[in-house]
């Protein structure tokens, strides 16, 4: 018995012949297939691999999470405790508790018609003995922990009132308000600046060391694994191909997979070393696109929040065939400069010109022929796709009502897009939640350039893709973009995909732009205090490398 306590305390969770099929179309298919692994206390397993291989469906097995129409077979074993068949209410006692997740999607995954506060608030009371104010004290603490601006205000928010990053980090905080002995983190930083993604990941690690927590992550950031992973699982279709330390798989990858999947990963500044030149910027002599000029936007009043300006004195313009790329923290305006820019945002003073259209003074009816000649990626596809319609109907839907297509023209036209994003036509069919969330961003992608638009904003329409389709994706928006000309404004915070695309980047803080200026001269040589920051905040995909910038910035080098 004494040889073989340590074991049982040691490790927290052991998957063994793991598998995952699901009901489609009168058959079963596979999404994960005999998979084995453990985790131990305070140790960190990432799972990495394309979108749709079965990183997510293998890890919401855990916990009972999937769908009437998955099956799942194999042993799931919590510190020693069979959790495979479990009924609900006994899974009800785990989940939160002993095992939390940090979805993918926040806005889908947090209650639309609650406060952030009011859902930490539920979470802490489920689980502990707690007043209302004592718990409300902690959900203040949480969001704190988390960075969130504000937290006292944001308690009081509604989900759809905060940001990307912001929605991520309240999800976050109510992941980690019970202390799990395990915490599934699937894409945690996806919608994070770097900035914040580097205090996120010193989090994760402080919960794991402070509760010696396990965690397993999932993720397509080859910058995030390095800096946290101890251990890597590649998977493709549904199977571990490859695993190891994460200095082994780095260093010393033996599958071809797990080869191309990090050749494909982007480095900051890879690009300029290797080329030595800097990609020529389109011609800026002919008509801006897209034009900012003194422009402010301001949210109203609403309840108890009050009425903030989201930007203020925004100067920027993007020419045809150019591809300006817009930075920042999460909150720091981004998402509101691409929305005003098609007309989804009124502006409170300043002039906007998108598409030879001037938003400032037009009314409904004229900014109707917008909706044609611009298309908007958005960043979070699991709420921009219509739940109740199939794919097909999504990509097709601007097409019809623009009459560009019907019947066996429009059959025909899905098909292309679906197969220039390389989805399988076969997915015209299928809805939004059968889908994973990097398919799901590929299906919006489709649905904007379905129109061929003059004016593109791509509001992170990478975040949820992993890098080997990144890779080809960017590649693609290229060749479109030097076919058909039109602009793009690119919002992102990875600079690395930043570096690889744009002409010009524009950097934003606190809804203000700081700094503008080409690739090389924002990148290379930042002149702002803030810019500098943000990239020395990039995580290197490189373990060793990693943890050298980690221990300087702790250091205060």
């Amino acid at each position: 018995m004494s040889t073989t306590a340590p074991t049982a305390v040691e490790t927290v969770l052991e998957v063994s012949n793991l598998g995952v099929d699901f009901w489609v179309d009168g058959e079963y298919y596979p999404a994960a297939v005999g998979l084995d692994y453990r985790v131990k206390r305070g140790e960190v397993l990432a799972i990495v691999g394309e979108s749709g291989s079965g990183k997510s469906s293998s890890s919401m097995a855990l916990l009972g999470l999937l769908p009437p129409t998955a099956r799942v077979t194999g042993s799931i074993q919590l510190l020693g405790r069979e959790l495979a068949g479990l009924d609900n209410r006994s899974l009800r006692h785990v989940r939160g508790n002993q095992i939390a997740v940090i979805f993918q999607e926040p806005m889908t995954a947090l209650n639309p018609v609650y406060t952030i506060g009011f859902q930490i608030v539920e979470t802490l009371r489920t689980h502990y003995d707690m007043t209302p104010a004592a718990a409300k004290e902690r959900a203040i603490e949480l969001l704190e922990k988390v960075d969130m601006p504000d937290p006292r205000t944001a308690f009081n928010k509604y989900p759809h009132q905060l940001s990307g990053g912001q929605r991520q980090r309240a999800m976050i905080a109510q992941s980690i308000s019970c202390d799990p002995v395990l915490l599934i983190a699937d894409e945690p930083t996806t919608a994070l600046d770097v900035t914040v993604q580097a205090e996120i990941l010193e989090l994760l690690r402080s919960l794991r060391t402070r509760l010696d927590s396990a965690i397993v992550l999932i993720t397509h950031d080859m910058g995030v694994v390095a800096d946290l992973a101890d251990s890597i699982m590649v998977m493709k279709d549904g199977v571990a191909v490859e695993q190891g330390t994460a200095l082994d798989i780095f260093q010393r990858p033996q599958h071809p997979y797990t080869q191309s999947l990090l050749a494909s990963v982007p480095h900051l500044g890879l690009e300029i070393s290797e080329s030595g030149t800097s990609r020529p910027s389109p011609s800026t002599a002919a008509t801006p696109v897209l034009s900012f000029q003194d422009v402010s936007i301001e949210y109203p009043k609403r309840g108890r929040v009050p009425a903030f300006l989201a930007a203020a004195d925004i100067d920027l313009e993007v020419y045809p065939g150019e591809i300006v790329g817009l930075v920042g923290e999460s909150g720091s305006g981004k998402t509101t400069l691409g929305r005003a820019a098609v007309g989804l945002l009124p502006i409170t003073s300043g002039t906007l010109i998108s598409a030879g259209i001037d938003i400032s003074t037009a009314g409904p009816k004229e900014l109707r022929p917008l909706r044609r000649r611009a298309g908007i990626v958005f960043q979070d596809p699991g709420s921009s796709l219509n739940p109740r319609m199939p794919i097909g109907e999504s990509i097709g839907e601007p097409l019809l009502l623009a009459g560009e297509a019907e019947g066996k023209e429009l059959d025909k036209r899905v098909q292309e897009l679906l197969s220039s994003v390389e989805l399988p036509t076969s997915y015209r069919n299928r809805y939004p939640h059968e889908l994973s969330g990097g398919q799901r961003q590929r299906v919006g992608i489709a649905r904007a350039l379905a129109l061929a638009p003059e004016l593109l904003i791509a509001d992170e329409p990478t975040s949820a893709l992993d890098v080997s389709v990144q890779a080809r994706f960017l590649d693609l928006l290229q060749e479109l973009q030097q076919k058909l000309q039109f602009a793009c404004l690119f919002i992102s915070h990875d600079l690395a995909v930043v570096d690889m695309l744009a002409h010009r980047i524009a950097v934003m803080h606190r809804g203000r732009l700081v700094e503008q200026g080409t690739r090389d001269e924002i990148l290379r040589s930042p002149k702002e205090a803030y810019t500098q920051r943000l990239i020395a905040a990039v995580p290197l995909p490189d373990p060793v490398a990693q943890r050298e910038r980690r221990e300087s910035r702790r250091a205060g080098l």
